[in-house]
C-alpha cells in the first residue's frame, strides 16, 4: 500500500528497525508494459458452430478473424487495386488517343492536305498570265515585271541576289 495511507490492520502491527534488515525497493515498470484485459476472449477450442474455423487472430480493436479470412480479404483488395490500375491505364490511353486526334485535326485545319498525302515536299507552282491572281500576288508580280523592265541593271541585280542567296543558304543547286 501507499506510505501515506497504510492499511488499518497493518497500522496496528509494531515494526522494529533492524540494521540487518533491508526493505525491498519498488521495481520500475518498462515502457512496453501492458496490463492484461479484465475479461478474456472466449476460448477458441469451444466453438458453437463447427462450420466456421476458429477465429484466433485478434486485433487491438477487439475484432477476431481466421488467417484464411485475412488472406481472402488481402487477395480481394489486391484484385480491386489491380482493376483500378487497369481502368486508370485505359483512361490514360484513351486520353492520349483523343489528344493526338485533336492535334491532328488542328494540323489539318492549319495545313489541309499536308498530312493526307505521302508527299511532304512543297513545290511552288507557276502561275500563268491567263489565270486570275489574288491582289497580293498580283502586286508582287507587278513589282517583278517593273524590275525586269528597268533594263541592264536587272541582269546584274539578279546575279547579285543569287550570289547573296547562295552565300546565305549555302549554295543550293536546283536539279531538274
Amino acid at each position: 500500500m501507499h506510505d501515506e495511507h497504510p492499511h488499518p490492520l497493518l497500522a496496528q502491527v509494531p515494526l522494529t528497525v533492524s540494521p540487518f534488515l533491508s526493505l525491498p525497493h519498488s521495481v520500475p515498470l518498462p515502457y512496453s508494459y501492458v496490463t492484461l484485459p479484465s475479461t478474456l476472449p472466449p476460448s477458441i477450442l469451444q466453438t458453437n458452430n463447427s462450420s466456421e474455423p476458429p477465429q484466433y487472430v485478434q486485433s487491438s480493436s477487439g475484432q477476431t478473424a481466421h488467417p484464411d479470412q485475412i488472406l481472402r480479404s488481402c487477395t480481394a483488395l489486391q484484385e480491386h487495386l489491380a482493376k483500378l490500375e487497369a481502368d486508370a491505364r485505359k483512361t490514360l490511353e484513351e486520353h492520349k488517343k483523343r489528344r493526338d486526334a485533336e492535334e491532328l485535326a488542328e494540323k489539318r485545319r492549319v495545313a489541309p492536305g499536308w498530312l493526307d498525302s505521302g508527299v511532304h515536299i512543297l513545290k511552288p507552282e507557276n502561275v500563268d498570265e491567263s489565270t486570275p491572281v489574288p491582289e497580293s500576288q498580283g502586286q508582287v508580280q507587278q513589282a517583278q515585271r517593273h524590275d525586269q523592265s528597268q533594263g541592264g541593271q536587272s541582269g546584274a541585280g539578279q546575279s547579285r541576289e543569287a550570289e547573296e542567296l547562295d552565300r546565305v543558304f549555302g549554295g543550293l543547286s536546283l536539279n531538274k
